[in-house]
């Protein structure tokens, strides 16, 4: 996601740079989503998620997606604090990670529609190895009325 300067500039720049180290990329349509749980006053995100495969260990995947966000100009103000890029590894097949700086799957991305709805578009037979759930699944119970 992006929410400061040319948002969709950015993200299509991080698609290329995506693209250097994901085989059949694919990448859903960019969705301008308000600020989820920020400290203060921010510009709406631009967002999209992105898929692949990759022969890249998950720390060398975070390390990539780390590397693209400070080649866009990210800084580390404070926390969730407004960015030009952010970048996300939300699954990595069919593997949890527990270390220090890599969580896998993200922690919060069952909650976030903006990251789950897109993600169950592009993959829906694919599966979160916490729950065991299709993101699919998942993306149709959290669009049911009255889910808290």
């Amino acid at each position: 996601g992006s929410n400061l300067g040319d948002r969709a500039a950015h993200l299509a720049w991080a698609c290329d740079g995506l693209g250097r180290i994901l085989t059949g990329l694919r990448v859903s349509p960019f969705e301008n989503t308000a600020p989820l749980d920020v400290p203060d006053s921010q510009p709406d995100y631009l967002n999209a998620v992105a898929i692949g495969t990759t022969a890249l260990p998950p720390r060398a995947v975070l390390d990539t997606l780390l590397r693209l966000e400070a080649d866009r100009g990210r800084t580390r103000p404070g926390i969730r604090s407004a960015r030009t890029l952010d970048l996300d590894l939300i699954l990595y097949g069919h593997l949890v990670v527990d270390e220090p700086g890599l969580q896998v799957p993200h922690p919060r991305f069952r909650e976030r529609d903006f990251v789950l709805g897109p993600l169950a578009r592009l993959a829906p037979r694919w599966r979160d190895p916490v729950t065991g759930e299709t993101l699919a699944a998942l993306w149709r119970r959290r669009r049911l009325p009255g889910r808290g």
